[in-house]
């Protein structure tokens, strides 16, 4: 596996916008093949104390110098992109789904440390809706492993009915919701310009029907980190993650907060359905 050293954080504004305009060279419809053989690497990433503040002020975390669980993915999804919007890519970057994550933590990382960086394509594979692909994101320390996680997405298309979906989620919680929130139509804007990401379907309602969504829809990454939030400050420390989506959150909307935890103080589950309409489930996730 060939090692490509970047020398800055790549704009996404630009692959976005490459990513729409079929004409150019890579960004059109592709087959599915070969993954590359290449990793991007991003070297003494430094993260801006600001930029932090406000992530977690828009996610619901208490302010910290420490990255909250969801944070690395942030700083390494620019180099997910990167990777998926070059010709060698087999799949389409546009109308990727963003099927579920895994997250570890193996201990807490301070705002002022320098990350090393390091985004892999693995595991492309046939799923009964299309075809399937993990971005694997591993951050460094001085040397030291101290966060990674597993993107999986799915690229629509003809799939293979007998193809394994991997790990199946737990169903959500039920009762009673732990807190209820009202998440305003700009939801997708502020959360967009704090991560970085943003992509049309979450910027606004115009930007999102463009792209075949009735409304824009809150980002899947947002209401991941927004769920952990709730759970509370056990998420501040090392631990594993793995959300799995379901239909996306419309903006605005109004989701209930759904909670089951182990009395031992073990595993947690957590959720997201709509309030309106709850049998409409947006994630689960378990942490442990």
């Amino acid at each position: 596996m060939a090692l490509e050293t970047l020398t800055s954080v790549p704009a996404l504004g630009a692959i976005y916008a490459k990513a729409a305009l079929p004409s150019v060279p890579g960004m059109g419809p592709k087959t599915t093949g070969e993954l590359p053989e290449r990793s991007l690497r991003l070297t003494g990433h430094q993260v801006d104390r600001h930029d932090l503040l406000e992530y977690e002020r828009i996610c619901g975390f208490n302010n910290s110098d420490v990255l909250p669980h969801t944070y690395p993915h942030v700083v390494g999804f620019p180099l997910q992109m990167e990777l998926m919007s070059r010709k060698d890519f087999p799949l389409p970057l546009m109308g990727l789904v963003h099927l579920e994550n895994v997250i570890t933590v193996h201990r807490e990382v301070r705002f002022e440390e320098e990350l090393d960086i390091t985004v892999t394509a693995q595991h492309l594979r046939d799923h009964p809706k299309g075809t399937v692909v993990d971005l694997v994101t591993e951050v460094d320390v001085a040397g030291e492993r101290v966060w990674e996680g597993r993107s999986t997405y799915l690229s629509r298309g003809r799939g293979d009915a007998e193809a394994t979906r991997g790990e199946q989620p737990p169903s959500i919680p039920t009762g009673a919701a732990a807190a209820k929130w009202s998440l305003p139509a700009d939801l997708g804007r502020t959360y967009g310009f704090a991560s970085g990401d943003i992509n049309p379907i979450h910027m606004s309602a115009p930007t999102a029907k463009v792209m075949g969504f009735p409304q824009a829809i809150a980002h899947g990454m947002w209401t991941y980190a927004r769920t952990l939030a709730a759970v509370g400050s056990v998420t501040s420390g090392p631990g594993t993650s793995h959300v799995w989506f379901f239909k996306p959150v419309l903006l605005p909307g109004k989701v209930d907060f759904v909670i089951d935890k182990d009395d031992q103080g073990g595993s947690v589950v957590a959720g997201l359905r709509n309030s309106r309409k709850p049998a409409t489930e947006h994630l689960v996730l378990t942490l442990s």
